[in-house]
């Protein structure tokens, strides 16, 4: 009888799937991983989890309407091995697509490419040895100097021209001076009235005004780009490229591309190795720069600019030294089990954000939501 009941069960299971048609299927829970200290991608915040990478994972969620459980890791690494287990069904984060990882793991869509930044200090007292420095150059002394020498050689015909105005004085100081007093009066405007009486004294006036306006337009752009930009060169120390982190106390999160960079640096290049200073989160890696307990901070750009505006509002003085370091897409982890018609709907989902522009809407709300002049 019993073998019977059993024989009889899939029978029983087909015609109660025939009776009930618009019986629905339960959406199974899926596991999904995050990470913690990745702001402005993933963090918690008071206890709830936010950023770019858990925002977007819950517009996915909700425009697919997929129920989801999460789960923290301690790192990158740690969680896309959860995923390759099957322990984590979707790791969310702005998981970088790397060569090596593409191997090993299985990814979504893409939703957005990043590249390697690398952060440094430098004290107030060093900003404003770079800022003199970058004064002194040759091309800013040659405007200087083109604008002087202009307003003598106007001072020198004003002169001639309002002679009887400007009659000829008494000894060699004297004389000095007066030319000094319509040099300055033609080089700086206030007092133009009183140094020219003539219609060519007045031409040359409106001249060495228009000379003033010129220069001036010329040494505001210069000291804008060009000045601007030693400034930032110099505040970098000489860190121009990945190499030059050799020798250096790198910070570095543990279990990410930036930590298998610095490890590649050290296995190919010769000389001395960088010192990879393990990090809990990228904040921790600014307090170590401000203590001067590290030289550098290695990390994603998006992540670096997050941290340089919070930073600068501190008072800190941080600066990016390098950016766009190997360019890579970043995306999401799936589990190898987790079924393709799942995963095409997520996939679905954000090529559909992406096009609409809310990943770009949300990274911006990513980046401006922790710094307090963006609020």
């Amino acid at each position: 009888m019993q073998r019977r009941t059993w024989a009889l069960a899939p029978c029983l299971a087909l015609a109660l799937a025939i009776a009930l048609p618009g019986a629905a299927v339960a959406e199974p829970v899926l596991r999904v991983g995050l990470v913690d200290g990745s702001p402005p991608c993933s963090y918690r915040e008071a206890g709830v989890w936010r950023g770019l990478g858990v925002d977007l994972w819950n517009r996915v969620a909700t425009l697919e309407e997929i129920p989801y459980v999460v789960s923290q890791w301690p790192s990158v690494r740690q969680m896309l091995e959860a995923s390759r287990e099957g322990k984590v069904d979707v790791a969310v984060g702005c998981i970088n697509v790397s060569p090596d990882r593409l191997k090993r793991y299985r990814f979504s869509l893409p939703f957005q490419e990043d590249g390697l930044a690398v952060m440094v200090v430098k004290s107030r007292l060093d900003l404003g040895r770079s800022f003199l420095a970058a004064l002194l150059t040759p091309t800013l002394l040659q405007l200087l100097g083109g604008y002087l020498l202009a307003i003598a050689v106007l001072t020198g015909i004003t002169l001639r021209l309002e002679v009887r105005h400007h009659p000829a004085t008494n000894g060699r100081r004297n004389s000095l001076r007066h030319c000094s007093k319509v040099f300055q009066v033609l080089a700086t405007g206030p007092g133009s009235n009183t140094i020219v009486t003539t219609t060519r004294g007045n031409g040359i006036v409106i001249l060495a005004y228009l000379v003033r306006i010129v220069s001036a337009s010329l040494l505001v752009g210069y000291l804008t780009v060009n000045v601007a930009g030693e400034i930032q060169d110099r505040a970098s120390g000489d860190i121009r490229s990945p190499a030059d982190l050799r020798g250096r106390r790198v910070g570095v999160r543990s279990g990410t591309v930036s930590e298998s960079l610095l490890k590649e640096l050290n296995a190919t290049s010769p000389g001395p190795r960088a010192t990879i200073v393990p990090l809990k989160s990228i904040s921790e890696g600014g307090d170590l720069l401000a203590e001067r307990r590290i030289d550098a901070l290695l990390g994603d750009n998006l992540q670096l600019s997050y941290l340089l505006l919070q930073e600068e509002a501190k008072g800190f003085l941080p600066s990016l030294a390098l950016e766009g370091i190997r360019p890579e897409s970043q995306a999401f982890a799936y589990a190898p089990a987790l079924p393709e018609a799942t995963t095409n709907r997520i996939d679905q989902a954000i090529s559909a954000l992406k096009r609409s522009g809310v990943v770009s809407e949300l990274r911006q709300q990513a980046t401006t939501r922790g710094n307090p002049q963006g609020r």
